[in-house]
């Protein structure tokens, strides 16, 4: 005889278990219950308690979840490497190539500095909302040599 799902038929072996009284009472009402066979209830509790831990799972699950993490703070310290490395270059430019003014024009020039920075948030804001952020624009696959 054949079974659709699982090949040719294999007698099962039958055993003979020792239950506490309090045990038997739940798997009697356990199977009356689901209206299944006693032995039925005791080879699928058989089945699960030797088969991989329920905390063994979570457990996977959790590897799993902190190797995601893992990969996320590194695009962050690669995305804040890139930020900070972008701010130096741009200071090291701004320094070598704006000369200092003169007195008259770096007191006029501070008095604008308000209104200047004001616009600078500004569009900085509007950038913000609108996306693509820089970060975006940069491809992923852009690494540091030897990686």
């Amino acid at each position: 005889m054949s079974d659709h799902n699982h090949g040719p038929r294999r007698k099962k072996a039958q055993i003979s278990v020792y239950l506490a009284p309090d045990v038997l009472a739940m798997l009697a009402d356990h199977a009356a219950r689901r209206n299944l066979p006693q032995s039925m209830i005791a080879e699928a509790a058989i089945a699960s308690f030797l088969s991989p831990d329920a905390a063994e799972r979570r457990e996977a699950v959790l590897a799993k979840r902190l190797d995601q993490l893992d990969r996320r703070m590194a695009r962050l310290e690669r995305d804040l490497g890139i930020a900070v490395e972008s701010l130096a270059v741009f200071i090291r430019f701004w320094l070598t190539t704006t000369p200092a003014l003169p007195e008259p024009a770096a007191h006029a020039a501070r008095a604008k500095a308000g209104e200047r920075y004001d616009a600078f948030v500004t569009a900085l804001g509007r950038r913000l909302a609108k996306g693509p952020k820089l970060q975006q624009e940069i491809a992923e696959d852009v690494s540091p040599q030897g990686e």
